[in-house]
């Protein structure tokens, strides 16, 4: 947070709406206005921590590795709830590297050697707390060392996806790709030439 922000927030309240899964705060705070006047704001925040998300790829054969997955959210806004995503994990104690090759191995059955942080980003900043570090990694076949899918007592049963970088691109044109982190990633896949 910059001073100049610092200077025009000030909390006067935090209130715990829910704690059940993560925790839903409601925030009342006045916030001074590029005018000089303070206004008086309420906004709820979700927290639920920070993640990792990443790009598997595989140079050689043009291919990525994405997971589906059942998502309520998406399933009770009128989608299948079935996204095809890249992996990705909360960071729960972990520095984000760590978190992003044990949750490539638990989701995708690949123990992979090389991880490289490509940027941070808030998915939602109007609602949801959470910063997500995003990071590419290549894969050979030997670095398979499971099925994957996921912990079963996390409610994870994944499905493991291995297709060309253009197929997956095909599939966010028609829409079968909605998860904003993987368009994320798959678009910086083609403007970095990850494939090339």
């Amino acid at each position: 947070m910059t001073a100049n922000t610092a200077e025009r927030v000030r909390i006067n309240n935090v209130a715990i709406l829910s704690d059940n899964w993560y925790v839903l705060r409601k925030f009342t705070f006045d916030f001074r206005r590029k005018n000089g006047q303070w206004q008086t704001l309420e906004r709820e925040a979700y927290d639920r921590g920070n993640g990792a998300a990443i790009l598997l790829y595989n140079r050689a054969n043009g291919t990525v590795i994405l997971t589906r997955q059942f998502r309520l959210p998406a399933f009770v806004n009128g989608h299948d709830g079935m996204l095809v995503e890249a992996c990705a994990g909360l960071l729960d104690k972990d520095d984000p590297e760590t978190c992003i090759r044990k949750e490539t191995e638990e989701e995708t059955g690949y123990r992979i050697a090389n991880v490289r942080k490509i940027f941070e980003a808030f998915m939602s900043p109007g609602s949801v707390t959470e910063k997500l570090h995003f990071f590419v990694g290549e894969y050979q076949a030997r670095d398979k060392v499971s099925h994957g899918g996921g912990l079963e007592h996390d409610g994870e049963d994944i499905d493991v996806l291995e297709m060309t970088l253009d197929e997956a691109l095909a599939m966010v044109d028609r829409g079968q790709i909605m998860d904003a982190k993987t368009i994320m990633l798959l678009q910086y896949a083609r403007l970095h030439d990850l494939l090339a």
